[in-house]
């Protein structure tokens, strides 16, 4: 091959690997995703591997049946703009989700979900 076509697809991985970075992507959250906590959060806290724009991310709690609990509130908080905090209700025994959606301070959205149980 060419060292030109060489270059050029060096240089394009290169790019799409240095794309594929830039995106927002959950990195923990307490209660930590999937797990089963003693003792009802009073918030949601959810890290991601960048900085997210506040006005256009969203974070939500829905219980088992898929009702919205909390949603309103959110925040992300200002002296770490890849945490999003939202305060939740009282919550009994039972299976929750989180569902976020953000954007990234580079214009990229990601959005996904995560369950925890809250033991009785």
């Amino acid at each position: 091959m060419p060292l030109a076509p060489r270059v050029f697809a060096i240089a394009l991985l290169c790019a799409s690997g240095s794309s594929a970075l830039a995106h927002a992507f959950l990195d923990h959250a307490v209660p930590a995703v999937g797990s089963t906590v003693h003792g009802a959060p009073t918030s949601i806290r959810v890290w991601f591997t960048q900085d997210i724009e506040p006005a256009f991310s969203t974070i939500k709690l829905q219980d088992a049946k898929g009702v919205e609990l909390a949603a309103a509130d959110k925040a992300v908080d200002p002296s770490d703009r890849s945490l999003m905090q939202l305060p939740v209700p009282p919550l009994g025994p039972g299976t929750y989700r989180v569902k976020w959606r953000v954007l990234s301070i580079d214009s990229h959205v990601t959005e996904g979900d995560f369950t925890f149980n809250v033991a009785p």
